[in-house]
């Protein structure tokens, strides 16, 4: 078999976040909630007592910024390294590469996270920036520069967006300036910088057990958690969208 075609069995073009059917998007947070005890019943007691214990350790008190990563091996890890430590949302600001998953690295992680992806135009950087200002998150660029503070040194109790910048080059100065601070990782050996997924790992890490050592709410808020529960069954369950057809055509 050729080569190409193997591998383009595992490579999954992600140009955007998937779109909701028109059927769940037309929903409000009331309605997806009024529907879940009957989409629970499409699956196993086990999937749903499984759902819901990640649910529990699922936040947005921390979030991810990958700018115009292009090593698909990368991407695709930093994926797996998010939905492991309970990072719900990933933001991915498009320039000279379009972003790509591998499936075989990322193991299908990217399914359960929440994609905002700032394709390549002028100005997608501020328009990312804008966005999580507007939620209340400070911008922490990782940077290994004199002024940046170590990541122990940073407090958790402010919502955090991490940017992390392209192989071998970094964060672009744009990105550097739209942040609030920056961050670095302490090292020791000969080598300048770890590697661009290490990097996101050790970071992710160290902010995700000071969460859950603090007394901080870092949680998915009541609204989030239901909205996320609703979407996760609808991935879990075969021919959603005929599902939720029928039992709305019904009524709910």
């Amino acid at each position: 078999m050729d080569k190409n075609n193997i591998m383009g069995k595992y490579l999954h073009h992600q140009n955007r976040p998937q779109e909701p059917t028109s059927t769940m998007s037309e929903l409000t947070v009331e309605q997806k909630r009024e529907l879940l005890p009957y989409l629970r019943t499409f699956i196993t007691e086990e999937r749903d007592t499984r759902i819901l214990e990640v649910l529990q350790n699922r936040t947005r008190h921390l979030t991810i910024v990958l700018e115009d990563l292009y090593q698909t091996q990368n991407i695709s890890a930093v994926m797996r390294t998010c939905e492991c430590y309970g990072v719900q949302d990933v933001h991915i600001i498009e320039k000279e590469n379009e972003f790509i998953i591998h499936d075989a690295i990322s193991m299908g992680a990217n399914k359960w996270l929440t994609l905002h992806n700032y394709q390549n135009e002028l100005g997608n950087v501020a328009k990312c920036a804008d966005y999580l200002h507007a939620h209340g998150y400070k911008l922490i660029a990782t940077l290994p520069a004199e002024n940046s503070v170590f990541v122990d040194d940073l407090p958790v109790d402010e919502k955090t967006a991490f940017f992390f910048g392209t192989e071998l080059t970094g964060l672009s100065e744009e990105a550097v300036a739209v942040c609030d601070g920056a961050v670095k990782i302490p090292m020791y050996g000969f080598t300048e910088s770890f590697n661009i997924s290490n990097s996101v790992a050790i970071l992710t890490s160290n902010r995700i057990e000071r969460l859950h050592r603090s007394g901080i709410d870092w949680r998915l808020t009541p609204d989030e958690h239901d909205e996320l529960y609703f979407e996760w069954l609808c991935k879990s369950i075969r021919n959603i969208d005929l599902i939720l057809k029928r039992k709305l055509e019904e009524g709910i």
